[in-house]
């Protein structure tokens, strides 16, 4: 499989993911199941919202337009802060800046996370070293800080680049080491695993890495929950609550990663993501980031991606990527990432 497949399977997954989840988002696992059935939401028609994306898909395009319009972090705060603007207005200006802060389909508010909104509305501050208090609401570590640094893992950089890179970006919005170190620890592995990486040795690597780190326990002890739960049998949704709830990062992270090990192909992991009482659309969408990463844009449910919102601007994004990241061509890019 190439890497282009791979990087437009992340990408779109993550969006198949955030749709999935988004319908059954802050909905306790037995009311889910009593409106879709034993099994809970299996089927993204189903749905019946469009196919619509989150913040979530948002962010993960901006921080995808943050690397290529120039990857340093002052690069990264003023794409979330071109994201944040799509919050607050009904559609693009008549002058956006740039072509992603014109598509219509990205000023959409679907419950954004207070962190993610009140960090980008500040000023740009430099991060602390890793495993200190960043200085940006230096006590949350919410999963806005996961669910949008996949595009770290799909530019070429080596996992501890990705790692380093995205912990500091991760840090515009959310201060609590654990918060963005699950960030790092996200981006590592997409890394590991769009070069082609088996899952279960990519996670090793990424579970030596945090705990390398000051403060890496928290994110490595729930991934290692992750792997042993997901030892023990069939995936359930009983089994997914006992990884966690998604609200957290590394709770975020360990949910996606342990229904990426006991599905038996990407929809069924993503099925897996999103049916339990918490975060759905994010679990889900990392959950798509990952799965996307291991079977490609080929291995993800066809009919899902069909129905995804801005299908069309996640591919040419993933695309773009590849050209300006792998190929290091950006003669076409520029009109597009000024």
């Amino acid at each position: 499989m190439d890497f282009t497949e791979r990087v437009r399977g992340a990408l779109l997954g993550g969006a198949v993911g955030d749709a999935l989840g988004w319908p059954v988002e802050f909905r306790r696992l037995e009311l889910i199941r009593a409106e879709y059935g034993p099994a809970g939401l299996t089927d993204l028609a189903a749905a019946d919202r469009g196919g619509q994306v989150t913040d979530d898909t948002q962010m993960t395009l901006f921080t995808a337009e943050g690397l290529l319009r120039g990857g340093r972090p002052e690069d990264l705060h003023a794409a979330y802060r071109r994201w944040f603007l799509t919050q607050r207005l009904p559609g693009p200006l008549s002058n956006p800046d740039g072509w992603l802060a014109a598509q219509d389909f990205l000023y959409a508010s679907r419950a954004p996370g207070n962190a993610c909104t009140t960090g980008v509305a500040t000023d740009y501050r430099p991060a602390a070293p890793l495993g200190q208090d960043g200085p940006v609401n230096p006590h949350s570590k919410g999963c806005g800080t996961v669910m949008r640094s996949a595009p770290f893992g799909l530019v070429g950089l080596d996992p501890r680049q990705a790692f380093q890179q995205a912990a500091v970006a991760a840090q515009l919005t959310h201060g609590h080491p654990t918060g963005y170190l699950a960030a790092g620890a996200f981006a590592a592995l997409i890394a590991l695993v769009a070069a082609g990486t088996p899952l279960r040795p990519a996670l090793d690597a990424v579970l030596a890495r945090l705990d390398a780190q000051p403060h890496g326990r928290e994110t490595g002890d729930a991934l290692r929950r992750a792997v042993r739960i997901a030892a023990e049998g069939p995936g359930s949704a009983e089994a997914v609550e006992r990884v966690g709830l998604g609200w957290i990062a590394e709770e975020c992270l360990a949910v996606a990663v342990y229904a990426a090990l006991v599905g038996a192909d990407a929809r069924e992991a993503l099925v897996l993501s999103v049916n339990h009482s918490g975060d759905s659309d994010s679990t889900g969408a990392v959950c798509g980031n990952l799965v996307g990463a291991l079977y490609g844009l080929s291995g993800l449910p066809a009919d899902w991606c069909a129905l995804v919102e801005g299908r069309e601007v996640i591919l040419q994004v993933a695309d773009d990527l590849v050209t300006a990241f792998t190929l290091g061509d950006r003669a076409a890019l520029d009109a597009r990432y000024p």
